[in-house]
């Protein structure tokens, strides 16, 4: 099989987060306050040249970590007919190195609780209590701080 992950625009995040985040709900949801800003960058995982996974990555901080170069993932989707890959892997793999290529220091987001265990085996970790976004479900805060290698 033929993989790349590439630099894509924003709008090409569409497709696959309507499928896995926002089934159901208007298309129109999938844009994200923050895509279209020159700090902001969306990966997309094309396995034989169809885009089967997506991440984004914010330059943004949060008030729960000290003042530091730190980007939060958010959209990040892998088609449910490829999940259990190592797409999902692979994509956060690629925003670990593209973070440490910006001199970030720390990748944070808000995790859907029932994504957890994935990152924790990526070594992520939680903080605080688990939390509800408004019709998006529960979530747990995790971060990870980005090292070289």
């Amino acid at each position: 099989m033929n993989y790349s992950i590439q630099k894509i625009a924003p709008f090409d995040t569409y497709p696959v987060r309507h499928l896995v985040l926002r089934f159901g709900k208007p298309i129109e949801t999938c844009h994200f306050n923050g895509d279209d800003l020159l700090t902001t960058h969306h990966f997309g995982y094309y396995l034989n040249g169809t885009l089967v996974g997506v991440i984004s990555l914010f330059e943004i901080g949060n008030d729960h970590f000290s003042k530091q170069k730190s980007y939060q993932i958010r959209g990040m989707a892998v088609l449910s007919s490829h999940q259990k890959q190592g797409i999902g892997e692979a994509l956060v793999q690629k925003a670990e190195d593209f973070c440490l290529s910006q001199n970030a220091t720390l990748i944070w987001f808000n995790a859907r609780t029932s994504a957890v265990g994935f990152y924790e085996k990526m070594g992520y970790v939680t903080i605080g209590s688990e939390f509800e976004i408004t019709d998006v479900g529960p979530h747990f805060l995790m971060y990870k701080a980005v090292t070289k290698k």
